[in-house]
């Protein structure tokens, strides 16, 4: 057995099973001895008292007739004996009356005389007395003396012993060897398995075999183990790998929402500042016309200015209030087929001041047939407005803005260019969300509030197109890309309204606000323009002039004193004449629910304030038509 196996298990079961079998073989050999011993004096003393016994019975006669010739002749035939050492043959007096020495006559050694009838062992020797009968009379003793020889006979013993001791003990370890294989291996397959799983961590790894009895309950343990160590292990990384997910959608929504937060910061501060920027030409404008009146250039330079001024903070709450309409899903957008031309034209007219008002060179290039798309006019008219706006603000003056378009693959693509102050790398993926702005130092003071992209974007996608943003990086300028689907069918015929249908003639119209300058002024407006007009200035008021002057058109402030517009509007259906009264609402509260509240309560049309001289005009003009449109 190796030195170097002495403490495998292996070497221990082939140990365990040599001295058991050596323990064995070592008592079973001392038992056999002992009892060899016991059995081979019991043969000696038997075989000296037979021996005995019949040399008794030969010289008998000797003894009756005192032949000791013959007697000393009996007793020499023991020399073929070598283990009887002496004899002797007594008289029934107790006279020696022949003897036998091994070696030689004499009688050194003998005893004088006879003694009791038996055997005696001692020394290694053993001594027979027997007497000799003759006709039932006692005539004499024999004496034998005879060496055991128990060293001789230990020593082949020993010898045959150990012979028999080391076959059996080299045999039993050839066969522990061979039979413990069915222990180690199992085991030595658990002991290889169990290092693999704690160097590889891997618990899918099993322990082959199976063998009955307490190995095989042993590797079924085992393996049940580690599969129990698996599923735990995994269930514990799949624990960690949900906290760190947890942790890292936790850590992000809390980036998030500090970047919000100073998000809202920033356009609550820019909101107010864009709000004040048009309030000072205003107010500017009124010192105008208050102190130069009858000035007729300068009362028109001032009204140029208050306009355009107030056109751009309805244009900054029309945004703000087309994204809340998105975001809460109540935006609808009027479809039908547009010419992108007409697009273009009714986005120039909204942004060709603010160019001009920068110096700013604008090229145009379109397609040379007309292009038709599926859409909103107004909308699209917005987006390309927007994108137009945008590339104005952030161009340092006397810039250069480019609007191409052209058709690729049955789609419309639109770019809108600049070479202003650029878009850097990080913010190309962060132009498109609230309330980002690419540049929102104090120097650039007309930035916006940073929702004109983000709402490009969300009316490009109702539109089913898409909008992406490129830029080389700061200062090289920027490019916006719009695709949307065209349309290649041909133009459907414009349904005409019959000119039956259509008057020329003046109205009656009925104005309620509470605002006195607002109502007075339209009302002059009106009155110039020949109409009837009756103006008031709280609820119950409007209501008493509607009962008498049964008004073709009535335009009702929502937040009237004593009677809400809402009410005062009911009222007014249930008059005999209020169901050909054409109802607009006019309100500083422009969300979808406040239209439907509008529309339930029995409005034609719902207007936000600012309100233009233009809506009203339209809204007198659409007098004819069978449908009433809802504004």
């Amino acid at each position: 057995m190796p030195l170097h196996d002495a403490g495998t298990v292996r070497s221990k079961l082939v140990i365990m099973a040599v001295s058991t079998t050596f323990v064995a073989l070592l008592s079973a050999s001392l038992a056999m001895l002992l009892y060899d011993l016991r059995t081979f004096q019991r043969y000696w003393i038997d075989d000296l008292t037979t021996q005995a016994d019949i040399i008794a019975s030969v010289t008998a006669p000797a003894l009756v007739f005192n032949d000791a010739r013959t007697a000393q002749q009996s007793l020499a035939l023991l020399r073929v004996r070598p283990q009887i050492q002496a004899a002797a043959l007594y008289g029934a007096s107790g006279m020696r009356f022949a003897s036998y020495l091994r070696g030689g006559p004499g009688g050194t050694g003998l005893p004088p005389a006879p003694g009791r009838h038996g055997h005696r062992v001692e020394g290694g020797e053993i001594e027979v007395w027997h007497k000799v009968m003759d006709d039932g009379e006692m005539v004499g003793t024999v004496y034998l003396r005879a060496r055991l020889g128990v060293v001789e006979r230990l020593a082949n013993y020993a010898t045959i012993l150990g012979a028999v001791l080391l076959a059996s003990l080299g045999i039993a370890a050839l066969v522990a060897t061979r039979l413990q294989r069915a222990i180690t291996r199992p085991l030595e397959a658990v002991t290889h398995v169990a290092r693999e799983v704690m160097q590889r961590r891997d618990f899918s790894l099993r322990v082959p075999g199976h063998d009955g009895g307490e190995i095989g309950v042993l590797v079924a343990a085992f393996n049940d183990m580690l599969g129990e160590l698996g599923r735990r292990a995994h269930a514990l990384q799949d624990a960690n790998r949900t906290l760190e997910h947890e942790m890292r959608v936790r850590q992000g929504a809390e980036q998030a929402l500090l970047l919000a937060d100073r998000r809202k910061d920033e356009f609550l501060a820019t909101l107010a500042h864009e709000l004040r920027n048009p309030l000072a030409p205003i107010r500017t404008g009124l010192d105008i016309l208050r102190i130069r009146s009858g000035d007729a250039n300068a009362t028109e330079r001032a009204t140029d200015i208050m306009e355009r001024q107030l056109r751009q903070m309805v244009r900054l709450v029309d945004d703000l209030l087309d994204v809340s309409r998105i975001n809460t899903g109540k935006f609808a957008i009027k479809m039908g087929r547009v010419e992108l031309k007409a697009v273009v034209n009714d986005a120039l007219e909204v942004v060709r001041s603010t160019i001009e008002l920068h110096g700013h060179e604008l090229a145009i290039t379109l397609p040379d047939r007309p292009v038709f798309l599926h859409g909103d006019a107004t909308r699209l008219a917005q987006i390309l407005s927007n994108l137009l706006n945008n590339a104005a603000k952030y161009t340092n003056r006397g810039g250069h803005v480019r609007l191409d378009a052209r058709v690729e693959d049955n789609a419309l693509l639109i770019e809108v260019a600049d070479d202003g102050i650029g878009i850097a790398p990080d913010m190309l993926a962060h132009v498109f969300e609230m309330f980002v702005q690419v540049d929102s130092t104090l120097e650039r003071s007309n930035a916006g509030l940073g929702v004109g992209l983000s709402l490009a974007r969300k009316l490009v996608e109702l539109h089913g197109g898409g909008i992406e943003a490129h830029s080389d990086g700061v200062g090289k300028g920027s490019r916006f890309a719009v695709r949307l689907p065209i349309v290649v069918a041909p133009e459907p015929p414009a349904k005409t309204i019959p000119a039956s249908l259509i008057s020329a003639e003046a109205f009656r119209i009925l104005l309620a606000d509470d605002n006195v300058d607002f109502v007075n002024s339209i009302g002059a407006l009106l009155s110039a323009m020949g109409h009837s007009v009756v103006i008031t200035h709280n609820g119950t008021d409007a209501l008493t002039a509607a009962t008498r002057f049964f008004p073709d058109y009535a335009f009702l402030d929502i937040g009237l004193p004593g009677m809400s517009g809402y009410d005062l509007a009911r009222s007014i259906r249930r008059l005999p004449s209020g169901e050909h009264t054409v109802l607009t609402a006019v309100t500083g509260w422009g969300q979808e629910k406040d239209r439907q509240l509008a529309f339930e309560a029995g409005f034609d049309h719902h207007m936000v304030k600012p309100v233009r001289f233009e809506q009203i005009e339209e809204i007198l003009g659409n007098r004819g038509t069978l449908k009433k449109v809802r504004s």
